[in-house]
């Protein structure tokens, strides 16, 4: 055999070597997981998919289940970031502390208003502090109670994982249970489905859902749930929205978070019907 077919060979067997041990050029794309929050699953998937434009090597997924499900995610390593309306709790903070040798990091990426839904049928439009705390324990049963009809009150709440629950639990129940017979739903949509259906039934969740006249929000403490009231927070019930990581974000979801809280992502959270956490301008 020639000397230049030896060479030529030579030149194959070692690509064709190189093919099969898989040593390429091409970068694995990055994946962050995220889950948490029913409130913010929608406006994280938003934040997500346009992230996602402008970075072709970053694959996000994005599951709700409730602030608390998002939060043991987080703690068993099933999470790159867990959303939540609320803080961790005490023990949930002890959790991370015993897993990771850390209590975590929390960004503030936007602020909410929980709304009181009502029926527009319904003759009540103006709820105080106490009257919510009254019917939301059972201990306020019928609307004539406060100057509507004579009808029972279906009141209307989220599962114990959702972190909207556990905020009117602490803020307006006062640490008191809801009412023993309340309708649990799932998930908000769900909420105010049932609040469209039933002319006497109160529901509530985040400012950013959309459900254009099919129910009133209500004013609370004649305060109406606006973005400017929430934004200077004048309204009562007024919260910051959070992601949370184990430790201190680099790679990819840094890079992510960074873009959620520059002017870029703080437009999509106003889009989203989400108050930015400052002025924001198209």
């Amino acid at each position: 055999m020639e000397k230049r077919e030896i060479n030529i060979l030579i030149v194959i067997l070692i690509f064709f070597l190189s093919a099969c041990s898989g040593t390429t050029t091409t970068t694995k794309p990055a994946v962050i997981k995220i889950k948490g929050s029913d409130t913010m699953f929608r406006l994280t998937q938003l934040l997500a998919e346009e992230y996602m434009k402008n970075n072709s090597n970053v694959s996000i997924y994005v599951e709700g289940g409730g602030s608390t499900d998002g939060i043991t995610a987080l703690i068993k390593g099933e999470a790159n970031i867990s959303t939540a309306s609320r803080l961790p709790s005490s023990y949930e903070t002890k959790l991370l502390a015993d897993y990771y040798g850390s209590v975590g990091m929390f960004y503030l990426i936007a602020k909410d208003g929980i709304t009181v839904y009502l029926n527009p049928k319904n003759k009540v439009k103006n709820l105080s502090h106490e009257n919510l705390k009254n019917i939301f324990t059972g201990k306020t049963t019928n609307w004539l109670q406060l100057g509507g009809d004579n009808q029972p009150i279906s009141v209307v709440t989220r599962p114990p994982n959702s972190g909207t629950f556990l905020y009117l639990k602490e803020h307006i129940l006062e640490g008191s249970d809801f009412a023993t017979n309340s309708v649990i739903k799932f998930t908000t949509e769900a909420v105010i489905s049932e609040v469209e259906e039933n002319t006497y039934s109160i529901g509530y969740g985040g400012i950013g859902f959309k459900y254009n006249d099919d129910v009133y929000r209500c004013l609370v403490d004649n305060i109406p749930p606006t973005e400017d009231n929430v934004r200077n927070d004048t309204y009562p019930l007024t919260r910051y929205l959070h992601f949370f990581t184990t430790n201190k974000p680099q790679g990819a979801i840094k890079d992510f978070i960074d873009w959620v809280l520059s002017p870029a992502g703080q437009k999509i959270i106003k889009k989203a019907g989400f108050i930015p956490l400052w002025e924001i301008s198209f």
